[in-house]
């Protein structure tokens, strides 16, 4: 199955959420544990303590992203299932009555060619309006 640009666009995005939280702890990290002496690169960073509580606020916030996403994801998910549970119970329920109905259909017909009376021939008629109804509630 193909997917289409807006689902790959999707699945990107719901990415990005958890890929920027690591990046981020990451980072905040960083800056809280080393300094200057380790890294020389630090010394372009003003503040860095600033910048780690910054960053640990960024962290925050994706990491709310990031279970909104979670969130949607499993509640589709649930959806999902739910259709398809809902789904399979109407297609059994729909064998279900039509087994039903071929049965009452079959003891109609035979019941009919065994004694052809009136009340028989009424009783086939019946079956046979209802087959036809069926019918037309499939087409």
């Amino acid at each position: 199955m193909v997917q289409s640009h807006r689902q790959i666009w999707l699945n990107f995005l719901a990415l990005l959420p958890g890929t920027a939280l690591t990046v981020l702890t990451i980072a905040v990290a960083f800056l809280r544990f080393y300094d200057e002496q380790d890294f020389h690169f630090l010394q372009l960073v003003t503040h860095p303590r600033a910048w780690s509580n910054r960053l640990t606020v960024a962290a925050l916030l994706v990491a709310l992203a990031n279970f909104g996403v979670e969130w949607h994801s499993r509640n589709r998910e649930a959806d999902r299932r739910i259709a398809e549970e809902q789904r399979r119970v109407a297609e059994q329920e729909q064998a279900a009555r039509r087994a039903a109905i071929e049965t009452e259909r079959d003891l109609a017909l035979l019941t009919f060619l065994v004694e052809p009376s009136d009340d028989n021939c009424r009783k086939l008629v019946q079956v046979l309006a209802v087959l036809q109804e069926y019918r037309d509630t499939l087409a």
